[in-house]
């Protein structure tokens, strides 16, 4: 049995009528607790007439009436121990596991371009992934980031925190300015064709032409269709002058201007037919979002699942606490305060 991650944790009371009596006991107590009237008696000697009356260097007031509720909450815990709190977590479990999808990610800094209504297009893509495989949460997911060179940025995981922070980590420019398309490709092929995951998929996402490497992409678009996994493609962007903002991941230095945005369509579709793959052209939010959602139907793997509980008993550190409290107020009202009270 395989288990994942988004657990549900409550709390509750195995006995939750004895948890109500701490609600009637608890005003009860507040209400005799003011019927006794003043907290304290204090004996004092009277000086000279005109003389500076005596006062205590504190409030004796204020520390019974402070140790008067740290008594009445701890009987009020004493009941709440008895009712028998407890924590407990939901987390669904899958009798077995989903794909393996390996995101190949184009980083090179025209994925900055501000085409995607008004947002980039790198942006949107580290948006879609982390949706994606929120969706999925039987699936490993996978990202090889792609610029001068490719590298693998985390092999296929189930382990989402890993995968935002890898995502958030993530920087436009950060592998080079190119675009080694084929070396992407042939990394995550070499990768994928190790899992043992029921369906493999290779997922490009770029917005320009193979450029650098010595891998030519079709080549690499064989080489992950040989090792089982189906390949897509996603060309994003739109064509023509585009805005284009983000900051060096080297020189720290912000880099904004205008990007004349072309890319060979016939490219990316050869690719894909050498993968026996298919390719998407996304020049907008809508149709990147729509790519991501005909994957998703594409590539599902139906498994059987169910919630797996376990429960971690919080009585005892009730019961502390509310022994802490009566024993601390009576400690202070016996050896402290004795000679007022």
């Amino acid at each position: 049995m395989i288990s994942f991650l988004f657990p549900q944790t409550g709390f509750a009371f195995e006995s939750p009528a004895v948890a109500l009596a701490a609600l009637v006991v608890l005003p009860l107590a507040l209400a005799l607790a003011r019927r006794a009237g003043s907290p304290f008696r204090a004996s004092v000697t009277l000086g000279a007439p005109g003389g500076v009356p005596f006062r205590l260097p504190f409030s004796l007031e204020k520390i019974v009436r402070l140790l008067r509720w740290a008594e009445i909450v701890g009987v009020a815990l004493l009941f709440l121990a008895a009712a028998g709190p407890v924590l407990r977590t939901a987390q669904p479990v899958w009798l077995g596991r989903g794909a393996d999808v390996i995101f190949v990610i184009d980083i090179s800094p025209s994925m900055a371009a501000l085409d995607m209504d008004g947002a980039s297009r790198f942006n949107v893509a580290r948006e879609l992934i982390a949706d994606f495989a929120l969706r999925r949460p039987a699936d490993g997911i996978g990202l090889v980031g792609v610029g001068t060179d490719a590298a693998l940025l985390l092999p296929p995981t189930m382990d989402r925190l890993m995968l935002d922070e890898r995502l958030a980590g993530l920087q436009v420019g950060e592998l080079g300015e190119a675009s080694a398309l084929g070396m992407g490709l042939a990394v995550a092929a070499s990768h994928i064709a190790r899992s043992e995951a029921p369906r493999r998929s290779v997922v490009l996402i770029t917005d320009g032409e193979n450029n650098a490497g010595a891998i030519h992409p079709e080549t690499a678009a064989a080489m992950a269709r040989d090792s089982g996994a189906s390949l897509w493609i996603i060309g994003v962007g739109t064509g023509g002058v585009v805005p284009i903002d983000y900051l060096d991941p080297f020189t720290r230095v912000r880099l904004t201007g205008w990007y004349d945005s072309a890319f060979d369509t016939g490219s990316l579709a050869r690719i894909g037919a050498a993968g026996d793959g298919q390719w998407f052209l996304a020049q907008s939010r809508a149709e990147f979002a729509r790519a991501f959602d005909i994957i998703d139907e594409r590539e599902l793997v139906v498994l059987r699942g169910g919630t797996e509980t376990t429960t971690r008993d919080l009585g005892r550190i009730f019961l502390t606490l509310a022994l802490a409290l009566i024993s601390g107020a009576r400690f202070v009202r016996r050896f402290f305060l004795g000679a007022w009270l």
